[in-house]
């Protein structure tokens, strides 16, 4: 498969599971997996998934506006950039995010 449209893929997959169930965002994780969000480090798929569950809103929705996908590694390996907004429940205005994101090979779609 083109490593593009397996980036695209795994993108859409990633928001739409966020948005929708973000306890279910544990198989995409392993436990040497690592996120950093503002500044504190998150390591292992249990925690990780226990940080984005305790995020203090509920209901959101990413509006994904790139992805850019290069290889990384000998292994097969990608790394993704991923940038666009994300809409609260009951905020007016949308937030802009970016991620980055090193899937390891075979992404887990």
């Amino acid at each position: 498969m083109d490593p593009d449209a397996l980036a695209k893929a795994f993108v859409e997959h990633y928001y739409r599971t966020f948005d929708t169930n973000r306890a279910g965002l544990g198989n995409l994780y392993q436990e040497g997996s690592m996120l950093t969000f503002e500044g504190a480090k998150t390591q292992g798929a249990q925690a990780i998934v226990a940080k984005l569950t305790s995020l203090p809103f509920q209901q959101c929705q990413h509006n994904v506006t790139t992805v850019d996908c290069q290889p990384s590694g000998p292994a097969g390996g990608m790394l993704v950039f991923v940038s666009g907004s994300l809409q609260l429940l009951g905020e007016q205005h949308p937030l802009k995010f970016s991620q980055v994101y090193t899937p390891t090979p075979p992404l887990p779609l």
